[in-house]
């Protein structure tokens, strides 16, 4: 059943919702019995605006936790990072493919988003999306979602990262250095926030393609400014991204 979300309710003595109302902590139990499953999450969300409040506060926080502890728990250590009142962003970050349809930023081809039951995230591979310069800077970074047979043999990919303590990176002081501009139109599909298109700006360096598997001319990403990185790629068959070496930029 799809709920709409009801953001007039303000839990006022005859509000519906408080008619057998349970407290946090009791939900807390629910969620955490429950193994802090996101599809119910998300639906809980939308009974009214205190329950998407307490999502946000509490229950996206726990997915995220118990879905990559060691990732969140590195994300948190830096002394300016974007992770706290961003819980719902990065736990749909963790789980949604953003695929491409018609008139958003992957718009050449028709792959609606989707959620992804597991998916494997790298610290060590957001490395070869940094320039030289800017590997100081800490990118957890997804490996490709793969899917096949895109029209002229085409196999497109989709990857997905998040930057720590993207407030003091030297990726988004490059950035602002180079005057890169904001996409004008199109938002980070996590945060809603706006975007930078990294091969506009001319910081996309070659170990990238390498590390995906991809085309070269066929890697394209974006980062917001809340440090989220959404991207896609041209892979290439299995039998020649085989023989593809690591390569720097």
């Amino acid at each position: 059943m799809i709920l709409n979300k009801q953001y007039r309710c303000i839990h006022s003595a005859s509000c519906q919702c408080t008619k057998g109302h349970i407290s946090e902590d009791v939900i807390f139990l629910l969620f955490h019995n429950l193994n802090w499953n996101p599809k119910l999450i998300a639906t809980f969300s939308c009974v009214c605006k205190w329950f998407d409040d307490l999502a946000k506060r509490v229950l996206w926080k726990e997915f995220c936790r118990t879905r990559a502890p060691r990732m969140i728990r590195d994300l948190q250590s830096g002394v300016s990072h974007i992770v706290d009142g961003n819980w719902r962003a990065l736990g749909k970050l963790l789980i949604y493919c953003t695929g491409c349809t018609h008139g958003t930023l992957f718009g050449q081809i028709g792959i609606p988003g989707h959620f992804v039951y597991q998916t494997r995230f790298s610290r060590t591979s957001g490395k070869s999306f940094l320039l030289r310069r800017c590997r100081s800077d800490v990118l957890y970074v997804s490996y490709p979602c793969e899917h096949p047979d895109q029209g002229e043999d085409k196999n497109i990919g989709f990857f997905r990262g998040v930057f720590k303590s993207f407030g003091t990176s030297k990726v988004r002081k490059m950035l602002i250095n180079k005057a890169a501009e904001l996409h004008p139109t199109q938002v980070c599909i996590y945060c809603k926030a706006k975007l930078w298109n990294m091969r506009q700006a001319r910081m996309i360096p070659h170990s990238a393609s390498s590390w995906l598997g991809s085309y070269e001319d066929g890697v394209e990403y974006y980062v917001c400014l809340n440090g989220h990185m959404l991207g896609t790629c041209t892979l290439l068959p299995l039998s020649d991204s085989e023989e593809v070496s690591s390569s720097e930029e």
